[in-house]
């Protein structure tokens, strides 16, 4: 059982960037893939809830970051997607900044979820998230979405390899299967998510008395 009821995580508000989201106190963790990767789908099921992070048909949509509370001072992050080859250049350019810069200057965050399409993981942005997560000491869940669509076989060979792969970002980066339709993955996410929400956030560190 998960320590953590996600099933009342519910949304607190949108911004275009980290000038605009609340006090950087209490802690995180940000889900981060490209536009088509099944980002709003893995919290809907993570929280079972069908419709709290929106699934758009037209990948690209989520241009804010989207924060839902679920308790008090602990947050899930959905950043907005990208790589998606339809979205003007110099939007795409505006995500990437944001992304970054809250990536690297928002002291609150403690995990990072990047989530791919199991038959295409590992591109060029996805790469370069992990690369600023590990770069920023923060832990990264990897997760490979839309599991059901390959064969047991062939599901557990590309999650070997992309494990295999993920060693060379020599950081703290763990690599799971994972299926909104099958909930495949769904525990070992919640587990993960369990994990980062049990450390002491750092606002709150400052205030414990000293041994």
């Amino acid at each position: 059982m998960s320590g953590w009821n996600y099933n009342l995580t519910h949304f607190v508000t949108s911004a275009p960037d980290i000038r605009h989201l609340p006090a950087d106190i209490g802690i995180e963790v940000a889900f981060a893939g490209r536009s088509n990767a099944g980002k709003s789908s893995a919290l809907n099921t993570l929280t079972n809830q069908k419709s709290l992070a929106r699934t758009s048909k037209t990948p690209g949509r989520t241009q804010l970051i989207n924060l839902f509370q679920v308790t008090e001072g602990y947050r899930l992050v959905d950043l907005p997607g990208y790589g998606y080859a339809e979205v003007p250049e110099e939007m795409k350019l505006k995500w990437q900044r944001s992304l970054a810069e809250y990536l690297q200057m928002r002291q609150c965050l403690k995990g990072l979820v990047v989530l791919m399409d199991i038959r295409h993981p590992l591109k060029d942005l996805d790469r370069q998230m992990i690369e600023w997560a590990v770069q920023s000491g923060i832990q990264v869940l990897v997760l490979l979405t839309k599991a059901d669509k390959l064969a047991s076989g062939a599901r557990k060979a590309q999650l070997n390899l992309v494990r295999e792969a993920a060693k060379g970002f020599v950081g703290d980066v763990q690599v799971e299967a994972f299926s909104s339709l099958k909930k495949l993955g769904v525990d070992k996410l919640r587990l993960k998510l369990d994990s980062w929400f049990s450390e002491i956030p750092p606002a709150t560190e400052e205030t414990l008395p000293e041994a």
